[in-house]
C-alpha cells in the first residue's frame, strides 16, 4: 500500500513524499528507520483527489473527527518545534471538507502575518468554540501550545463520545416522540371534529362529558382556529431566543439556567470543574502568574456564571486573598477543590493538586452520562406513554360511556 507522508529530519528541517508499506504502523517504523519523525500518514487515494465531492461542500459543518485529527497533528508539529505557520500551511489541505480547508489557510495566513492563533482561530466561532480558543490562548500564553492542543484533541473525542452516547439513547423516544406528535395533530385536525360531532348527537342535554374530554375538544379547536397565528409566534420565538442566547446578556443567562436543572447541572458543574482544574494546572506548571491563570483559565471554562466568580475571585486575590479562600464561597465549586488548593498553596504543588482533582472530576463526568444514557429511554417512553394513554382515555372513555348510555335508554 502506497502512503504520502510528511515527517522530520534529525536537523528539524521538513520532509515529504511517498512510501511502500503494509499497514499505518509499518509506513512509521519504516520512515524511523530511515531517521525521519512522522508528522502526518495518510494512504494514497484517500482525502481528497479523484474529483470526489465532499460533504463538506454542502455547509459550513466540520467535523468533530477533522477537528481532532488537525488538532492532534498541529501538536505533534508543535512538539517536533515545526513553526505554527509552517505547521498550519502543511495541514491545511489534509480535511476532506472544503469548508475547513478554506479556514485553515485563512488561518495560516493570518498566523504568518503575525496574528496569535488563538484570535485566528476566534474569527471562525462555527468550527472553534469558545473553549477551543481560550485554551489555545492558555497554551499560548503559558508556552504549552502542544500539551493543551494533545488536551483539546482528547477532549473533543470525550464530547463527541458524550454526544453519541445521548444521541443513542434518545434515538428510540424520537422516534416515538415524532409518530406521537404526528398522531396528536392527526388526532387534533381530522378525529376531534367528527368525535365532537358525534357526542354532540349521542350525548342527552342531561350528558356532560369528562373534563379531560372537554380539555381536548376544546384545545383541537382552539388548534384548527389560530394555527395560522400561533406557528408565526412559535417561529418568531424560537428565532428572537436563539438571538438573545448568543448576546452576553443571554449567555450569562442560559448558563446560570443550566447551572440550576435537576440532571443537567450537575453534569455541567462538573465538567467545569475538570476544565477549570486540568487548565489551571497547566499553567501554574508552566510558570504563569495567578491572576494571569485565572483570566485565560476562566475563558476555556465554557461557563460564563462560573467564569465570573472566578473573575471576581482573581480580584479578591489580587487585593492579597487566598484563592482558596475565594473559592470556598462559590456555590458552585464543591468543598473539596478550596481544600485541595489549600494544600497545594501551602506546600507550593498547586499545579500536581489539581491534576489529581481533574482526573477525578473528568471520571464523575463519564460515569454520569454512562447513568444518564442507561435512563433516558425509559424515562422518555413513560412520559410519551402517559401523553399516549390520557389521548386515548379522553377519546375511548367518554365512546364507552355513551355506548353503555345509550343501550340502557333502549332497553
Amino acid at each position: 500500500m502506497q502512503f504520502s507522508y510528511k515527517a522530520t529530519r534529525k536537523d528539524g528541517s521538513l520532509a515529504t513524499g511517498s512510501i511502500e508499506a503494509g499497514s499505518h504502523d509499518g509506513a512509521v517504523q519504516a520512515l524511523s528507520r530511515q531517521g525521519l519523525h512522522p508528522l502526518v500518514i495518510k494512504a494514497a487515494g484517500k482525502g481528497k483527489g479523484g474529483g470526489s465531492i465532499s460533504l463538506g461542500s454542502f455547509g459550513k459543518k466540520v467535523k468533530s473527527a477533522d477537528l481532532v485529527v488537525f488538532t492532534r497533528q498541529l501538536a505533534t508539529m508543535v512538539s517536533a518545534g515545526v513553526p505554527l505557520s509552517r505547521g498550519l500551511e502543511l495541514l491545511r489541505q489534509d480535511p476532506e471538507s472544503p469548508y475547513f480547508r478554506t479556514v485553515l489557510t485563512s488561518v495560516a495566513k493570518d498566523v504568518e502575518s503575525g496574528l496569535p492563533m488563538s484570535e485566528a482561530f476566534a474569527k471562525y466561532p462555527d468550527v472553534f468554540s469558545d473553549v477551543y480558543i481560550n485554551m489555545v490562548k492558555a497554551g499560548e500564553e503559558g508556552g504549552i501550545l502542544d500539551q493543551i492542543m494533545k488536551r483539546l484533541a482528547k477532549q473533543i473525542e470525550t464530547d463527541a463520545s458524550m454526544r453519541k452516547k445521548v444521541k443513542g439513547a434518545m434515538a428510540y423516544p424520537t422516534v416515538i416522540g415524532a409518530v406521537t406528535v404526528l398522531g396528536f395533530f392527526g388526532i387534533m385536525f381530522v378525529l376531534m371534529p367528527k368525535l365532537s360531532s358525534i357526542f354532540s348527537q349521542l350525548a342527552g342535554p342531561g350528558y356532560q362529558l369528562p373534563i379531560y374530554t372537554r380539555v381536548l375538544l376544546d384545545t383541537a379547536d382552539d388548534l384548527r382556529k389560530y394555527v395560522f397565528i400561533y406557528v408565526p409566534i412559535i417561529a418568531i420565538s424560537i428565532t428572537a431566543a436563539r438571538r438573545y442566547i448568543k448576546t452576553p446578556a443571554g449567555k450569562f443567562k442560559l448558563h446560570s439556567l443550566l447551572l440550576k436543572l435537576p440532571i443537567v447541572g450537575p453534569i455541567v458543574t462538573k465538567l467545569a470543574i475538570a476544565r477549570f482544574a486540568r487548565t489551571f494546572s497547566s499553567l501554574m506548571g508552566a510558570g504563569v502568574g495567578v491572576l494571569e491563570a485565572l483570566s485565560v483559565t476562566g475563558g476555556a471554562i465554557g461557563n460564563k456564571v462560573i467564569e465570573k466568580e472566578l473573575s471576581n475571585a482573581a480580584e479578591a486575590v489580587k487585593a492579597g486573598k487566598t484563592l482558596s479562600s475565594q473559592l470556598a464561597a462559590s456555590p458552585h465549586f464543591p468543598r473539596i477543590i478550596p481544600e485541595m488548593l489549600q494544600v497545594g498553596e501551602e506546600t507550593g504543588q498547586i499545579d500536581k493538586v489539581l491534576v489529581k482533582v481533574a482526573d477525578f472530576y473528568e471520571e464523575e463526568v463519564e460515569t454520569t452520562m454512562d447513568a444518564l444514557a442507561s435512563i433516558i429511554e425509559p424515562i422518555m417512553i413513560v412520559v410519551l406513554g402517559a401523553g399516549v394513554g390520557f389521548i386515548a382515555a379522553s377519546v375511548m372513555g367518554p365512546l364507552a360511556q355513551l355506548s353503555t348510555h345509550i343501550n340502557g335508554n333502549g332497553g
